[in-house]
């Protein structure tokens, strides 16, 4: 037992340097970013590309801003789909801090991107009809990519306390998650738990997909740890990560005039990443290539 969290500590200890230093560099970048002002590259026929890319950024800062945006009628449902396909919320900041996994991010950024543009487009020729506003109220849309926003706050408290204190949150979600996959992986054993991987690669996807859904920075932890771990299979990470769109979630349910609406979006969402998740799970039982690093 002494040796689970012993290792769990010590896995948690190595990672949060680099949690910390990837948080502070991040808060830079988006401090200094206009991006999110500048609404109408999100109306264009690039819209679902641009969207997608811009998903890819750790965090759920752009899955916030599309949300809004979208809210106000000031971008297409297939646009909002590709950002939220792409969004992994601490995923790609996990991956990069563990060594043994940072190859994963490639293919894992490679293929969200290609399934956010891919449904993105789709969806916006099924729903060619829709129209979007031009008009936009700039004080309504966030200035910068934070969730919490920087208002009234010190240099000091926005650049290094605040990142400092995110990394502590997130480096006791992995803690415990760790232990958890410890104590399954002792008590089941490793050999059984690979076992039922092999054979879960078709109902994993749906799992992870829901866990996914959760609209707290928690669930990308726990998806992607349990991959880290070998808990689940790349597709079912895939998948779950395809439907972790963190806090935009919450800000699109803040309308309940469009309750139907919005229900709809998660539904299509939520298949979207489980069957993506299958056929990448499909497609890595048959090529001659290990997700994991």
């Amino acid at each position: 037992m002494w040796d689970i969290i012993w290792d769990a500590v010590k896995d948690t200890l190595i990672v949060l340097p680099f949690l910390i230093i990837i948080y502070v560099l991040i808060e830079f970048l988006e401090h200094r970013t206009t991006f999110t002002r500048n609404h109408k590259i999100l109306q264009g026929n690039f819209a679902p590309l641009i969207g997608s890319a811009t998903g890819l950024v750790p965090q759920c800062g752009f899955s916030v801003m599309a949300a809004k945006l979208y809210d106000k009628g000031l971008i297409r449902t297939g646009t909002l789909l590709a950002v939220f396909l792409a969004t992994s919320d601490e995923a790609f900041i996990l991956l990069l801090s563990n060594g043994r996994s940072a190859g994963a991010i490639m293919p894992l950024a490679v293929i969200k991107l290609l399934i956010g543009v891919l449904f993105g487009y789709l969806v916006n020729f099924i729903l060619s009809n829709e129209k979007v506003s031009e008009v936009c109220t700039l004080d309504e849309v966030p200035s910068n990519l934070c969730c919490n926003g920087h208002d009234g706050k010190s240099d000091l408290k926005v650049f290094i306390l605040d990142p400092v204190l995110h990394s502590l949150k997130i480096a006791f979600y992995f803690l415990i998650v760790n232990l958890i996959c410890g104590c399954i992986i002792d008590a089941v054993g490793q050999d059984k738990i690979a076992a039922s991987m092999i054979g879960g690669q078709y109902w994993q996807p749906f799992i992870t997909s829901a866990i996914g859904l959760i609209p707290n920075c928690a669930s990308s932890v726990i998806i992607t740890t349990a991959y880290i771990e070998r808990g689940i299979t790349f597709g079912s990470c895939v998948a779950g990560l395809c439907c972790n769109a963190g806090l935009g979630l919450v800000i699109l349910f803040k309308n309940t005039k469009k309750l139907k609406r919005n229900i709809l979006f998660v539904l299509t969402l939520y298949l979207v990443s489980a069957v993506a998740g299958i056929a990448v799970n499909c497609i890595e039982a048959v090529l001659p290539f290990d997700f994991y690093f």
